[in-house]
């Protein structure tokens, strides 16, 4: 563990961390590095499912470390952003489900590091947004690609140009956020999705991943070979065999 991020074992094959950088869990070198380690600590136990949180109250994560970037030439901004996109990256590209349990504030990088969790919870007084037009830059840590993927061209220009910042109920209807809880719950309601999707086929869910990515990075007609590649791939070499058969024998299926 380190100093601003630590974790837990929320449940068997499921990892709770926890952001810790007063004041506002900026995103300086003390947090990507405590990132790394929360996800070489998941790659070790072989982890299911990450869940993010925060312990400051009201912030999820209030964006880059201005206070850091303030001090950076043009080269050590270069090696900063490729630092915070390689943490950001990692967590996307990582073998398990991530959870992001907003509560509070999640703007610029910290919006940006929840986008890069499968998939985001957020108590009701959760306020998100990509401000960064406001300090004469644009977000950079694939904001501008994963937010239009979430809401669409149209929705996704509208927060980022005008900068302007969305509630909880707001971020839920326009498909920001997948579900919306009582202020204070998020954390509760993310071990329990949590929960469901480690009781069912680990392959199966990464397909379903992959599979909807596909529909926004190929042709129509690629994305569907693409699919059935996956069930087949499903089928020869993951755990359609278990759960058919514990299907027809009713009983809960032994996935690994």
């Amino acid at each position: 563990m380190t100093d601003v991020v630590s974790w837990t074992e929320g449940a068997e094959d499921v990892l709770v961390a926890t952001i810790a950088r007063r004041p506002a869990n900026a995103l300086g070198p003390p947090i990507i590095d405590g990132l790394h380690a929360v996800l070489d600590e998941a790659q070790r136990r072989g982890t299911r499912v990450l869940v993010l949180t925060s312990a400051i109250p009201g912030f999820f994560g209030a964006g880059a470390d201005i206070g850091h970037m303030r001090t950076l030439d043009a080269e050590s901004f270069t090696a900063y952003g490729d630092q915070l996109r390689f943490v950001v990256e990692r967590l996307a590209d990582a073998d398990l489900v991530g959870i992001a349990a907003v509560e509070g504030v999640a703007l610029g990088g910290g919006l940006e590091l929840a986008m890069a969790a499968t998939m985001r919870v957020a108590g009701a007084d959760a306020v998100f947004g990509l401000p960064e037009v406001t300090l004469g830059l644009i977000p950079g840590a694939a904001g501008t690609q994963r937010l239009p993927r979430l809401v669409g061209r149209g929705r996704a220009i509208d927060l980022m140009a005008t900068g302007r910042k969305i509630d909880a109920a707001e971020a839920g209807a326009i498909g920001l956020v997948d579900r919306v809880v009582p202020a204070g719950a998020a954390l509760t309601a993310a071990l329990e999705l949590a929960g469901r999707l480690r009781a069912v086929s680990r392959p199966a869910v990464a397909a379903v991943v992959r599979a909807v990515d596909a529909a926004f990075d190929r042709p129509f007609a690629e994305g569907r070979r693409y699919e059935v590649e996956q069930i087949q791939q499903l089928f020869e070499q993951g755990e359609a065999v278990e759960g058919i058969s514990a299907f027809l024998e009713k009983r809960a299926p032994r996935f690994r």
